[in-house]
């Protein structure tokens, strides 16, 4: 017997007896045909939540689970259809996926939970009102404080983030760029002059012969030995000397401004 004629054929009878020895036994062949004789009303729950987005096939496994929830869970002595129980309990399964995994933007979940009551409680509000209420009057009806309210109206606008690669116009001229155009960009040329400009202050602790075989060593790339044949000294008494101006630079340079060489 094929799926859909399995679908169209099998009884109210079937279904229960179905569920009752799943839920007795866990029977595999059980759970199979409910699944396939489900399968149509967890799609059109999944299609009427994904609203054609992309996350359609993660919805409907979602929702499947929710199916699988229900059969476990279902007590024909309530009362209710096993559709009528189903059917709720695979929609709140969709909307804790949604609520939970489908924001792009970390957002707290009491503010995940206030927005759709929100929602509910301006819609009835400008009805018996006959006006847009005030975030006060919404706040009083949700029995909230005002602040969360705002919060969470602000909150629903990050249901989704922005791709930085997303294409706006400009307003000089008329054409388009991203995001990425607009944002700044960290121009490391301050903190290099400045800290230049505190060794620069600093210079001025090292003695005449301390500065000329800094310059010669560090900013001219001059060797230890050229610099004792220049200056008529050894190239120990040159390395000697150049290890003294680090230290004194180093001391000074941190007590001006914590910049170290």
């Amino acid at each position: 017997m094929s799926k859909e004629s399995l679908h169209k054929s099998s009884s109210k009878e079937d279904i229960l007896r179905w569920i009752a020895l799943y839920q007795s036994t866990e029977d595999g062949e059980a759970q199979t045909k409910l699944v396939i004789h489900y399968r149509y009303l967890v799609e059109s729950i999944a299609r009427k939540y994904s609203n054609g987005k992309s996350h359609y096939d993660d919805i409907a496994q979602v929702g499947m689970l929710g199916l699988l929830g229900a059969i476990r869970r279902f007590n024909p002595n309530v009362g209710r259809s096993f559709e009528a129980f189903a059917v709720p309990t695979i929609v709140g399964e969709i909307k804790r996926y949604l609520r939970d995994k489908t924001w792009d933007v970390h957002v707290p979940r009491r503010i995940k939970e206030l927005g759709p009551r929100i929602k509910t409680t301006v819609e009835a509000l400008t009805i018996e009102l006959q006006r847009s209420p005030s975030i006060k009057e919404i706040a009083d009806q949700l029995e909230v404080e005002e602040e969360e309210v705002l919060e969470a109206m602000e909150m629903n606008r990050s249901y989704h983030a922005l791709s930085m690669d997303r294409s706006i116009e400009s307003e000089s001229d008329g054409s388009t760029l991203t995001l990425f155009d607009t944002m700044g960009k960290e121009d490391d040329g301050y903190e290099l002059t400045h800290k230049r400009m505190i060794v620069s202050n600093a210079m001025s602790v090292l003695n005449e012969r301390e500065q000329q075989i800094i310059q010669l060593t560090y900013l001219e790339q001059v060797t230890q030995k050229e610099v004792g044949e220049r200056l008529g000294i050894s190239q120990m008494h040159v390395s000697r000397i150049q290890r003294k101006a680090i230290k004194k630079l180093q001391e000074a340079t941190l007590a001006s401004d914590g910049v170290s060489l």
